[in-house]
């Protein structure tokens, strides 16, 4: 009589279903699918997996790509994105380059027309492994129907391992279509793929310790790379051992508290101005899980000159890179700092520098101007933040001014709950990824934090929010221009608009100089967000005036589904401080 282990070796099955399994047995609890042609075979295996797999139909590939994203971002798990051949995988492709930039492990699935037709143009059909191989971390195109359960084992095992980041797999039909006796116990075939995790060296781990001991202004500076090793815990504890001040990337946002006694919030080209100068004043950097971005550093030999530079990266391709190290350590941050929290000591008397860091945060506050008896976009994220912080909130962004409002004004205190396109600041991003995180949090409260050009870019998944039930909100900071460019006009441009109006083509605003009223806001408002809102199914409304915001918002929370906050904010508000590309410390622009 067969086991019940023999019949699982001996199972039958076609490629679709080898595949649609695999994600199951992954751990894959949503998939965000768009069908089409050359992806019918995998759709309807995912029918016969319903039970176990959820399918959410995002209303563009795209979105369905930064959903994905989404779950990712806020689990650490693997999640997976499925669209057809052609134009279909080809709207994968922005998303795609977004995680292999902010090391996300997403599987991205594509249809693919048969393997007999492939490189005779056939109807939709593109040469995906060849148009994503630089920005995968690994790719497949999948031949044999026998090869898909290994390619399956080993895509998830190369997304999640290491430097984490985005696998394609690449599903001709007529593979979809096949069968074979599916052995899921097969072994992986990656000889050029280093599985074992670099580990940092007993040796190294004291060279760190002495240095610490015998700094005299030490920074920590971390980033997404310990939000990936699950390493925050571990990064606390290095921090309360030690005492020393600790600054974050935008990726890192949430690793230690920005209300914590130890923060410098967020640092870099548009971060806090009192972390940028203490990075500048200090003997000791510790970067950990980080890649020293440009947008981070500004002139790279002026980025912390003075400094003796501690890195550890698990890519070792990161070490040296940007920066040189005087201690480079190539290992997963997690045992770094595990190994260190056992041996490391504070150093010896930096209570004079934790003095002046925090005598630099109390001069050089993040402000606006709280006297303006309109709504700045500050004011509104800041009153989101304090009305959300005893719940569990969820916070994605879009990019531009906004994005980097909500990362200098709403308070984080956990590690996965700021979601930011930061590598390739992918304009679009925010609704899907919520959609995304709600799918994954369903308890939770998520905001899309969107300005109206990014918001618009995606708008369309507002009818997968209502038709699925998510209830997103979408606190959208509508100032009808993209603002960040208009700030670059500005600064650098004599305010001469060049298509950064995103009203009626006639209005005065639409193009030459523009007034240099800060808090100007644009009388005639299009389009009408409450209106498209509501056409989707969604709720909605629009506030302008200060005393109505409050109100506003906890109509906005307590909306039982999706809901769109239309705020009228001011269009030549400035995101500062600002250090202009390449530029230094010594450059950054205050007011």
């Amino acid at each position: 009589m067969a086991t019940a282990e023999t019949k699982r070796a001996t199972e039958v099955m076609t490629g679709a279903d080898i595949l649609v399994k695999s994600l199951v047995e992954h751990g894959v609890d949503v998939v965000f699918a768009y069908p089409g042609g050359c992806s019918m075979p995998m759709h309807q295996a995912l029918t016969r997996y319903g039970q176990s797999l959820r399918t959410i139909l995002p209303r563009h590939e795209q979105g369905g790509g930064f959903a994905a994203q989404g779950i990712a971002r806020s689990t650490g798990k693997a999640a997976v994105v499925m669209a057809t051949s052609g134009p279909g995988a080809t709207n994968l492709v922005t998303a795609i380059a977004d995680a292999k930039l902010d090391s996300v492990p997403l599987i991205a699935i594509t249809g693919q027309v048969p393997t007999a037709v492939i490189g005779t143009d056939a109807f939709q059909e593109t040469p995906m492994v060849e148009v994503c191989r630089s920005i995968t971390k690994h790719h497949y195109l999948v031949t044999r129907v026998e090869d898909v359960a290994r390619v399956m084992k080993e895509a998830f095992h190369i997304a999640t391992t290491g430097r984490q980041g985005p696998v394609l797999v690449d599903m001709p039909k007529d593979v979809q279509l096949d069968k074979c006796s599916v052995d899921w116990d097969v072994p992986m075939n990656l000889p050029g793929y280093k599985v074992k995790t670099p580990t940092a060296h007993p040796e190294q781990i004291r060279q760190i310790a002495a240095a610490i001991k015998h700094s005299r202004r030490p920074i920590i500076y971390c980033g997404g790379g310990v939000i990936s090793a699950e390493a925050s815990d571990d990064l606390r504890a290095l921090v309360k051992k030690t005492g020393i001040p600790t600054t974050m990337t935008v990726m890192g946002l949430g690793l230690y508290p920005n209300d914590g006694p130890l923060s410098l919030d967020m640092l870099g080209m548009h971060g806090a101005a009192y972390a940028n100068y203490a990075v500048k004043d200090c003997d000791l950097l510790i970067a950990l899980g980080v890649r020293f971005d440009d947008r981070v550093t500004g002139k790279l030999e002026a980025f912390a000159k003075n400094a003796k530079i501690i890195h550890v990266d698990i890519d070792a391709s990161e070490i040296n890179k940007n920066k040189v190290a005087h201690i480079p350590v190539c290992s997963d941050v997690k045992f770094a700092l595990q190994e260190l929290n056992k041996v490391v000591e504070a150093p010896e008397d930096i209570s004079e520098w934790v003095a002046h860091c925090q005598e630099l945060k109390r001069k050089y506050p993040f402000r606006y101007d709280e006297s303006f008896d309109g709504i700045l976009q500050q004011h509104a994220i800041r009153e989101l933040s304090n009305l959300t912080q005893e719940r569990e909130t969820f916070i994605t962004v879009g990019v531009g001014q906004h994005q980097m409002w909500a990362a200098q004004f709403y308070n984080f205190r956990k590690p996965r709950h700021w979601l930011s396109s930061s590598g390739l600041g992918t304009m679009g991003f925010g609704l899907p990824a919520a959609m995304g995180v709600q799918a994954a949090n369903p308890d939770a409260l998520v905001v899309d934090i969107d300005g109206d050009g990014s918001f618009q870019m995606n708008i369309q998944e507002l009818a997968t929010l209502y038709c699925e039930k998510l209830p997103v909100k979408v606190l959208l900071l509508n100032n009808q221009h993209l603002g960040m460019v208009v700030q670059w006009e500005d600064r650098f441009e004599k305010s001469n608009r060049a298509h950064t109006y995103l009203g009626p083509i006639d209005h005065e605003e639409a193009s030459g100089t523009g007034v240099t009223d800060s808090h100007a806001i644009v009388s005639e408002r299009y389009p009408d967000f409450v209106q498209i809102a509501k056409g989707y199914g969604c709720g909605a409304a629009t506030v302008s005036k200060k005393k109505d915001l409050r109100g506003a918002l906890e109509e906005m929370i307590s909306y039982p589904g999706p809901f769109v906050l239309d705020v009228a904010v001011p269009y030549q508000e400035h995101v500062l401080p600002m250090i202009p590309g390449g530029k230094t410390v010594d450059d950054m622009i205050l007011e």
